[in-house]
């Protein structure tokens, strides 16, 4: 017997037994479907992590930071104990971009700032960095463009309007639903350094928006005298929604030496914040920076460049190795998925070999009469496995066109209502082709095995007593 002829007999024998093979099938469909969309959980998640470290500059990204804690800014120390501390300064930044494998050392400044537009203030996080170093920091604006040094204009994340609040009654976004009547690209507003200084109270004149120009038309009435405020403009905006997150959500830039020189003319023998200083309160006349953004030439070099910052005393984070310690734990959320899904398909497995039994038992006279024709007891087995295997193969294939559509059908409702959305174009459920490929693979695989004791069991019927029996 040929195998033109055991696929015909393994069809026709699985067309006569419509209801239960649907049945039998639908159980398979079902556990290939579990799996894939668990799996694909997995892989979307990952495939966001991969492209969010993608946004934070990639794979030959570099941290360093100081090594008194934290960033490596605050300080009570004398002149001895700064000799003991590695902070970041100019000095470090050349010696690190001169070192082999590094293609760029960018420092970054970060300082707490408050935005006045109008009625409306806010509390941000202000990032001087380089040219370079907003370059390499792949942010993808939906308008404008990276500011220019000379003039303090600000990128903002897609999610800073959030922040902004009314000065009296304290309502922002996440009290009323609604964003402030601001619009960020075109509007000038204030900008404060000293926010130990401001008092909100006395400070009413500030909230009134200034034109383009510069000037406020405010006087300086109720304001205290030390506080100085800046009108600043955007340069860009980050893309995306409100319900965009990303790295840089609630971020907002600028060209660092402006930042820098402004600093220095506001607080010219006062502590910058953020600067060390002297027991006595003095502050020290070296700028030093929050950290340190280091790019290598090649990923292979990343570890190399790394140790060698490392030895020499400073903290260091790298993209790769936070890649890797997520993975790790990625994996054990794929395992856990994939096995919950297993079980559905275990019970489909079940299923299997239970119809094959059945098949059996109703095909006793069939097996008995292919015997004493002379079938080989390898034909029968074949044919019984072959069987088994299709039921695989419909329900995998049947599995994965479900699984494609659950798929989008979570894609469309989380990405609607904003849960775990990442800001990216990755999707929290993630089916590669390699899985689609795999997981019918596997459901064949299954059902071969599960109709391989059925196909045992043909093979040992006495081919009289099968002819005999009614």
């Amino acid at each position: 017997m040929n195998w033109n002829d055991l696929l015909r007999m393994s069809i026709n024998s699985l067309r006569r037994r419509k209801l239960r093979t649907f049945l039998t099938v639908l159980g398979v469909l079902i556990g290939t479907a579990s799996i894939v969309v668990m799996i694909s959980l997995g892989l979307g998640m990952q495939q966001s992590l991969y492209q969010e470290v993608e946004q934070s500059g990639g794979l030959t990204s570099i941290i360093v930071t100081g090594t008194d804690g934290g960033d490596g800014m605050m300080s009570d120390s004398t002149g001895a104990d700064e000799q003991s501390e590695k902070r970041i300064d100019d000095r470090l930044v050349e010696t690190i971009s001169k070192l082999n494998h590094v293609k760029l050392a960018a420092p970054i400044y970060e300082t707490s700032v408050i935005l006045l537009k109008g009625s409306y203030i806010a509390n941000v996080q202000l990032q001087g960095m380089t040219p370079e170093g907003l370059k390499a920091q792949n942010i993808d604006l939906g308008e404008g463009t990276l500011p220019k040094t000379g003039k303090l204009d600000l990128v903002f994340g897609n999610g800073v309007i959030t922040d902004f609040y009314e000065k009296g009654s304290g309502n922002g976004y996440y009290d009323t639903g609604e964003t402030p009547n601001i619009n960020l690209m075109k509007d000038s507003m204030f900008l404060i350094t000293d926010t130990e200084n401001y008092d909100t109270d006395n400070s009413a004149a500030f909230g009134e928006s200034s034109d383009s120009s510069g000037s406020d038309g405010q006087s300086d009435s109720g304001q205290p005298k030390n506080v100085q405020k800046y009108v600043v403009r955007a340069s860009g905006i980050v893309s995306g929604g409100l319900d965009d997150y990303s790295a840089n959500y609630d971020s907002v830039y600028c060209d660092l030496e402006t930042l820098k020189q402004i600093l220095r003319k506001e607080y010219a023998g006062r502590v910058i914040p953020g600067q060390p200083q002297t027991k006595a309160g003095k502050p020290l006349k070296e700028f030093y920076y929050t950290s340190l953004k280091v790019k290598a030439d090649d990923m292979d070099h990343v570890n190399e460049v790394a140790d060698v910052i490392r030895n020499m005393g400073y903290n260091v984070e790298t993209n790769a190795e936070y890649l890797d310690s997520m993975k790790s734990q990625f994996a054990v959320v794929q395992a856990v998925l994939g096995g919950i899904g297993a079980v559905s398909l275990l019970v489909a497995a079940i299923g299997i070999a239970n119809t094959m039994m059945m098949s059996i038992y109703e095909r006793t006279k069939e097996i008995g009469v292919m015997k004493v024709l002379g079938c080989s007891l390898r034909n029968i087995r074949e044919m019984f496995l072959l069987e088994a295997a299709f039921i695989g193969l419909l329900g995998g294939i049947a599995g994965n066109i479900l699984s494609f559509v659950m798929s989008a059908v979570i894609n469309v409702v989380v990405g609607s209502s904003g849960v775990l959305s990442t800001g990216t174009d990755s999707s929290i459920s993630y089916i590669p082709w390699w899985l689609v490929l795999l997981s019918m693979a596997f459901a064949v695989l299954v059902g071969v095995l599960a109709g391989y004791f059925p196909a045992k069991r043909a093979m040992k019927l006495s081919p009289l007593a099968a002819i005999r029996n009614e």
